[in-house]
């Protein structure tokens, strides 16, 4: 088989899809937090996307991917059997993985995806596991079977009400604090406004705060100062000092302004990509 030839494809809602990608190079060394680069053509964005599982006796890698603009978009158009043409990994430095006592993993909408390994390499190294699942409505939860089986206590919170408590991720964390639920550590990965809010929460409650951030990325290996971000008031760089960061000072405003920096520019390559581009699969 081909390197990076597309084993097997699901399909989850409208708008995401799942890829098991043949990529035995970084499956024997990807370890939790860490993640891939992706491109599907020679011109093509490349686009960081968190590793969310790897068989290293088969030799792939699994990766969730929402389609959110042009790129994301045309990677989700791949059917099993077509390749990606380059995929970079596995980047980032990976979590310290030890025994906290009980870790909370926050997810919201398409990072649960992201967190499912971490919440799997805490398990695994003897910690509780309180997982907090936040999406608008339930139409749009993912892994929730998958985030079942390596917790030891779920919440789930719809923004709508349409399925489990009604509310943000920050008003779940409220209500078990409020019920005397003891949270040593806590991982964070989703939206930068839910990551801010519940790391600030997180801290108010005396509990360590750990975000995944999601900066531009170009290289993936520290060259192009592309992803830099403030971490306690010092400028660092996600792709090799994270992703994940002790996120009792991140500075999610600064993070915010500049991943919005070329939003005009990536609705107009949307807009024309949709124009002029017909996905197999039915999703945009």
């Amino acid at each position: 088989m081909e390197k990076y030839t597309i084993v097997n494809k699901k399909i989850i809602s409208d708008t995401i899809c799942e890829f098991e990608i043949y990529a035995p190079l970084i499956a024997a060394k990807a370890k939790a937090g860490q993640f891939i680069i992706l491109r599907a053509e020679e011109l093509g964005e490349r686009v960081p996307v968190t590793l969310v599982d790897w068989n290293r006796e088969k030799g792939t890698i699994t990766a969730i991917i929402q389609a959110i603009g042009k790129s994301t978009s045309l990677f989700n158009s791949l059917e099993k059997g077509e390749k990606f043409l380059s995929v970079a990994g596995p980047l980032g430095t990976a979590l310290e993985i030890k025994n906290y006592g009980t870790v909370a993993v926050v997810g919201g909408g398409v990072g649960i995806a992201e967190i499912l390994p971490i919440a799997k390499a805490f398990k695994q190294a003897g910690n509780k596991i309180v997982s907090i699942l936040g999406a608008r409505t339930k139409s749009l939860l993912i892994l929730e079977d998958e985030m079942k089986a390596v917790s030891d206590l779920i919440v789930i919170a719809t923004d709508d009400g349409s399925y489990g408590m009604k509310g943000m991720v920050t008003d779940a964390l409220k209500a078990l604090h409020e019920k005397g639920e003891k949270i040593d550590a806590g991982f964070i990965i989703g939206p930068i406004p839910m990551m801010k809010f519940t790391a600030k929460l997180m801290k108010q409650l005396g509990i360590k705060p750990f975000a995944s951030l999601n900066p531009i990325m170009l290289d993936g290996t520290g060259m192009c100062g592309c992803c830099r971000v403030v971490v306690d008031g010092e400028t660092k760089f996600a792709c090799v000092d994270g992703p994940m960061f002790e996120a009792s000072n991140i500075d999610f405003d600064n993070l915010m302004k500049r991943t919005s920096e070329y939003k005009p520019e990536e609705l107009k390559a949307f807009e024309e990509f949709k124009k002029t581009h017909k996905c197999k699969s039915g999703i945009h």
